[in-house]
């Protein structure tokens, strides 16, 4: 009907609706406007990631020059704050890079600002919240076959042709549910992302942090909608495609992992809870003795405080339940980064 906007692929309008001209982030919203994520809580997960990457430069012999790459950086605090923390010769030599579509108008100092992940890393490569946003297909089961699922501006939506091959083999694999009606997001462009930037680390680790899910979970059907939504001002939303707000779906972080190992640059790879992760780095929420009340007030305040902060990090039902996917390359061996840890769960 004239005057309707068309509907068309998910992908194409989540993208659109994220970076293209006027998009949320291409006009220069940031997460910390809108959701609060661990680097806006304080600087202690950047501690723990400088804890990660000490044992990265300990497993690379200390080079020269040592990476940390911060890719989907927003506004940069996580880039900036492990910048700021990095001291001594350690910091002499540490190289910090934030990936992100366009800098913040205030950049931390210390930071090179990227378009596009470096080419080739020695060191530490995050993705922290950053697969959660690359746009995938979103797919909808009709009768024996997966469709794409259509959409217009408004968030008005349309069943479209079957999947094509690559997404109909990754679903088989990664979703295997048949029930009709049922919704799903197709993960292939996260595993390409993905898988491309841990070949750019030549030798050390890449570490993704997300809110995702596992086969065995999505096989069970414990997600009939998907998990598609939207974010504004710290509300979730519908998900519609006008550019008004973030646009998110959780991530099959074992797929990524797999997506990775196929690329034959794999050393070794962990998926863990946030929660155990950081305490194996050093992050516990340790309360203060009661009697440093008494002996010095603000010190006791300060712990206080941070031990709040951390426990927010390692929070079972928030923030700790996060998936840390590490992987390591250049025949590092992942158990110089972090000991044996229970398996992540959801």
């Amino acid at each position: 009907m004239s005057g309707v906007p068309r509907c068309r692929e998910w992908t194409d309008a989540w993208f659109d609706a994220l970076y293209g001209p006027g998009g949320f982030f291409a006009r220069g919203e940031r997460p910390a406007g809108h959701f609060r994520t661990a680097p806006l809580v304080g600087p202690e997960l950047a501690e723990a990631l400088l804890e990660l990457l000490r044992r990265v430069d300990t497993a690379l012999g200390h080079p020269a020059t040592l990476d940390f790459v911060d890719v989907g950086a927003g506004g940069g605090e996580l880039a900036g704050t492990v910048r700021a923390l990095a001291t001594g010769e350690l910091g002499r030599r540490l190289r910090v890079s934030a990936v992100d579509l366009a800098p913040p108008p205030d950049t931390a100092p210390g930071v090179r600002w990227l378009a596009e992940p470096p080419e080739r890393v020695a060191g530490l490569l995050v993705g922290h919240e950053w697969l959660d946003a690359v746009p995938c297909p979103v797919v909808t089961r009709c009768g024996p076959r997966w469709h794409r699922v259509l959409v217009n501006p408004s968030g008005a939506e349309a069943v479209g042709d079957p999947v094509d091959s690559g997404a109909a083999t990754w679903l088989r694999r990664w979703w295997p549910r048949t029930a009709e009606g049922e919704r799903a997001e197709a993960g292939i462009t996260r595993d390409a992302a993905w898988a491309g930037a841990v070949a750019a680390v030549r030798a050390g680790a890449a570490l993704a942090v997300d809110y995702g899910h596992l086969l065995a979970d999505r096989a069970a059907g414990r997600y009939p909608a998907g998990t598609l939504t939207g974010y504004r001002h710290g509300r979730q939303l519908p998900p519609v495609p006008d550019g008004s707000r973030d646009l998110t779906a959780h991530v099959a972080l074992d797929a990524c992992a797999a997506a990775a190992e196929a690329t034959g640059t794999v050393t070794g790879t962990v998926l863990v809870a946030q929660r155990d992760a950081l305490a194996a780095l050093g992050l516990t929420a340790d309360t203060p003795a009661a009697g440093l009340a008494g002996a010095d007030p603000m010190a006791w305040l300060d712990a206080s405080w941070r031990a709040g902060r951390v426990a927010e990090l390692r929070a079972p039902g928030g923030l700790g339940a996060f998936g840390w996917l590490l992987q390591t390359t250049g025949g590092v061996p992942v158990a110089d980064l972090l000991p044996p840890l229970p398996p992540w769960r959801p």
